[in-house]
């Protein structure tokens, strides 16, 4: 990282970068937690439920909270209530008396405080560094999540869990107290303001109100809600397509995972080529045609060779997806709005995820696996064709 991105955001890089490597280790973990607890598939579902409706439920309070008070103590005071969960989970378990029930209870906790942390966290970035160097510092934050949370840190979280149930609530507690000590160097400009909760609601509308009335934002928000909905029936049923459509085997869903992770990482590598090259907006442009092409390729093949490339390259455009539009909203929301700004961006991720995956579900059980993903693709051309008009506004920064 150049010396211009400042000693604060390299101790904000090499945090996020900790308490990414953790959640990828609790994200492999948890549901293996629940499963050797119980066998009932809707308690084992219950461990995915926990971590998605917290981000629905909570993110826009998050979001006024983090726009009212102090953001770096907001993150550490997450952070240390999720380390007390984690040692009151690991010393319930070593008294034997951890039940599926306090595991759930636990989990959900866990997530419930990851929503002020990692809502706080994306404010800081715009206030650590200039406009012009977003771009890069963006790709150094998607880095860390691609490569610690989604490809290292689940098979070390599954390796731990095979030692020791109690070894994977350990390292997430180590990573997050390394983490949260150093957030904490992080010296932040002045900010936040003193208005009594009870203008919490005000706070919330005016956050949506300014994403309604701005064209690039609004445009984004709409892109992110559209194509989370196709992507989460699509990959609801990820598992299966891997068995049972690309006849992989049980290795199929990790080795699906680990190529979409290696294109993360190409992506990584070569962000600042595109971004000399490309400008954002057309890089978004080209994104949506990419993954709409994906959603047709996958529901058309049962080649492992033809499928293996698709999700390849679809792991290089997820990068640049989210560090592009994350770059382009840090650049276009006024400090003081960050935070709930970012939390109608989570509500639109998650709302989609989690009616995309129950409508995968039954699309998959009713006709086949193969048709989540061909009912994406028609969702997703749908999006495309009628949203290319409105992206114009998202080359506002050129």
């Amino acid at each position: 990282m150049p010396p211009r991105l400042g000693k604060s955001f390299r101790w904000l890089v090499a945090s996020s970068w900790s308490t990414n490597l953790g959640d990828g280790i609790s994200g492999a973990a948890g549901p293996l937690l629940i499963a050797s607890l119980t066998d009932d598939p809707f308690l084992i579902s219950m461990a995915a439920f926990l971590s998605w409706a917290p981000p629905l439920i909570l993110a826009l309070y998050a979001g006024v909270l983090s726009d009212r008070h102090d953001r770096r103590r907001i993150i550490v005071t997450a952070n240390v209530v999720r380390m007390l969960v984690l040692a009151g989970m690991i010393g319930t378990f070593a008294a034997g008396r951890l039940s599926v029930t306090l595991a759930l209870l636990g989990l959900g906790l866990l997530s419930t405080a990851e929503v002020f942390a990692d809502n706080t966290t994306g404010t800081l970035t715009p206030m650590l560094v200039s406009r012009d160097d977003l771009t890069l510092a963006n790709a150094r934050l998607t880095a860390g999540f691609v490569t610690l949370n989604q490809l290292a840190g689940p098979p070390i979280g599954a390796a731990l869990f095979a030692v020791g149930r109690a070894w994977p609530l350990a390292a997430e507690m180590l990573l997050l107290g390394a983490g949260t000590l150093m957030v904490a160097r992080v010296i932040l400009p002045p900010h936040g303001r003193t208005e009594s909760a009870a203008g919490a609601r005000r706070d919330v509308v005016e956050g949506v109100r300014w994403v309604v009335r701005h064209p690039a934002v609004r445009t984004l928000g709409l892109i992110v809600l559209i194509f989370n909905l196709a992507f989460g029936a699509a990959w609801s049923i990820l598992v299966l397509y891997a068995t049972d459509v690309l006849g992989l085997g049980s290795i199929g869903y990790g080795l699906i995972t680990t190529v979409g992770a290696v294109g993360g990482i190409l992506g990584t590598a070569g962000y600042g080529w595109l971004t000399a090259r490309i400008s954002l907006g057309n890089l978004m442009r080209i994104g949506l045609i990419i993954e709409t092409a994906t959603y047709l390729i996958l529901g058309t093949t049962r080649s492992p060779w033809v499928a293996l490339p698709t999700f390849f390259l679809f792991g290089v455009h997820a990068f640049v997806w989210s560090s592009t539009a994350t770059t382009i909203r840090q650049r276009a929301v006024p400090t003081e709005l960050q935070g709930r700004v970012g939390a109608v961006n989570i509500i639109c991720v998650y709302a989609g995820l989690v009616v995309g995956a129950a409508f995968g579900g039954v699309l998959a059980s009713r006709y086949g696996v193969p048709t989540p993903f061909r009912v994406a693709f028609v969702i997703a051309l749908i999006a495309l064709v009628a949203l290319w008009p409105q992206t114009k506004h998202i080359a506002h920064d050129d």
